[in-house]
């Protein structure tokens, strides 16, 4: 299979929790989310995932003392990678590679998943660019190799209301740096030149890629602190059915700080585990 380009389609973002997978899912929780049962990677990861209809995002930790994750324990708390979709890894490995994309080779792992009393194994492969080309954050590709594990019904629908991840956006001192990866990687067609900088298209969703400065016009307090990093991944928009429901979720939940801005609700970053979540219709 050739291709000049892979299509730019979200496939899932994630939050980094660290060693503190219990505290996230109950803050996720409470935000509103259905979270599915925890897995662990034969890769030595955990997580929780909110699934929603073609995407979702996914809460991953690395256990206390284990040092084979090594690149969740080393980044701060918050949104931590953006993960393409693929339907074949090898040959998004090597288009890549034919762009002058630097990437990783792809990666096959697993996690035991229970349905209906039944052991089975959510099979992946994985392709990575290594986190020294994308200094705010992970960037992966990932092809499912049994999407009827994970995308299940039973774990889509969610007291907030949520269907989908909207916009992801980055904090970049340099918005065309990470702007340019972007272009080598999908086509000069697939980024398009904002205000603040720049944006991706990945299928349903963008990704904004703004000055710290553009992301504080935005969000003001409810960013994420940047900790002295000149790029990191910032904020999510998740797409809401209804914001009464959401409303209703975060009271219920006992989140604070929230605010309801014409057709968005605002949560800040110290309420959601580092990540800004503007939750919109």
């Amino acid at each position: 299979m050739l291709f000049d380009f892979p299509v730019p389609t979200l496939d899932h973002v994630v939050v980094n929790a660290r060693d503190r997978i219990d505290q996230a899912a109950d803050t996720f929780r409470r935000l509103g989310f259905t979270l599915t049962p925890r897995g662990y990677h034969t890769l030595g990861s955990m997580n929780h995932l909110a699934m929603f209809g073609t995407d979702y995002l996914e809460l991953i930790a690395a256990k206390p003392g284990d040092g084979s994750r090594p690149e969740i324990m080393s980044a701060p708390l918050g949104l931590d990678a953006l993960v393409f979709a693929t339907e074949d890894a090898t040959a998004t490995y090597e288009a890549l590679r034919r762009n002058d994309v630097p990437i990783d080779p792809p990666q096959q792992f697993s996690r035991p998943v229970q349905v209906r009393g039944e052991a089975r194994d959510a099979v992946f492969r994985t392709t990575r660019l290594p986190r020294s080309v994308s200094p705010a954050g992970r960037l992966y590709f990932c092809q499912h190799l049994t999407r009827d594990l994970v995308w299940r019904d039973e774990w889509r629908s969610h007291a907030n209301g949520a269907v989908g991840i909207a916009r992801a956006v980055i904090a970049a001192e340099k918005p065309d740096t990470p702007g340019g990866l972007f272009a080598r990687m999908f086509g000069r067609h697939t980024v398009r030149e904002t205000d603040d900088g720049c944006s991706l298209i990945a299928g349903l969703s963008r990704f904004d890629v703004v000055t710290p400065a553009a992301l504080w016009e935005m969000f003001g307090g409810a960013a994420p602190d940047s900790r002295g990093r000149q790029d990191y991944m910032a904020a999510l928009t998740v797409r809401t059915l209804s914001l009464d429901a959401v409303e209703t979720a975060l009271e219920a939940g006992g989140i604070r700080g929230w605010d309801r801005i014409g057709t968005s609700v605002l949560v800040p970053a110290t309420e959601a585990f580092g990540v800004t979540i503007e939750f919109s219709v």
